[in-house]
């Protein structure tokens, strides 16, 4: 091969592999805009809730990440293996919605106990307890949008329920004594 000949197999290389590069850019931009769920990890039940919308999430709308990984503790200033949020500012968030601003905290009850166990982040955005669940069901459009029917009962009650489900759900549904890994299909859904 005379040199500009191979020079121009190397740039054609470079350019490929820059192509690549972008392209993983791209994509990792895009999974940054999509809604993230973030699951306690070791419970029986947030994992079953977790599969139940791999499977029903056939758009590919949401990505997945343990609230005990980096990705939880980075985004949401999670601290410990219970996945409970650093205490910092008390901020109230939008009342309605049950969101809270992307980086805020929120110091009480809801800290103690470990009652954390989802959390949706959408639009910078976080949605806990029972609007955490009811959100991310309503976001897979549907018959899942029927989930909307439970707006019915006020916020308080719902999280009040949510609250006995949480500080119960390893008692009634199990706990695993490490994080799920995610099976070789579901990886690239998956954030660490």
């Amino acid at each position: 091969m005379n040199d500009s000949a191979h020079s121009e197999a190397e740039r054609a290389g470079q350019s490929d592999r820059t192509n690549r590069a972008d392209h993983e850019d791209m994509a990792g931009k895009t999974d940054q805009r999509r809604p993230i769920l973030f699951f306690d990890g070791v419970c029986g039940l947030c994992n079953r809730f977790v599969d139940l919308l791999l499977k029903a999430d056939s758009r590919d709308r949401f990505r997945y990440a343990p609230l005990q990984g980096d990705t939880a503790q980075r985004m949401l200033g999670m601290d410990d293996e219970t996945g409970n949020r650093e205490t910092g500012n008390r901020e109230t968030g939008n009342r309605e919605t049950g969101s809270l601003p992307l980086g805020s905290s929120r110091v009480g009850s809801f800290n103690n106990g470990g009652l954390q166990s989802f959390v949706f982040l959408e639009n910078d955005r976080r949605y806990e307890q029972s609007n955490a669940v009811l959100l991310a069901l309503r976001r897979l459009g549907g018959v899942w949008r029927l989930i909307v029917l439970l707006y019915v009962f006020p916020r308080p009650f719902r999280d009040f329920v949510y609250r006995i489900v949480a500080r119960n759900r390893y008692r009634w549904f199990g706990r695993r004594e490490a994080c799920r890994l995610p099976a070789p299909e579901e990886r690239g859904r998956f954030l660490p």
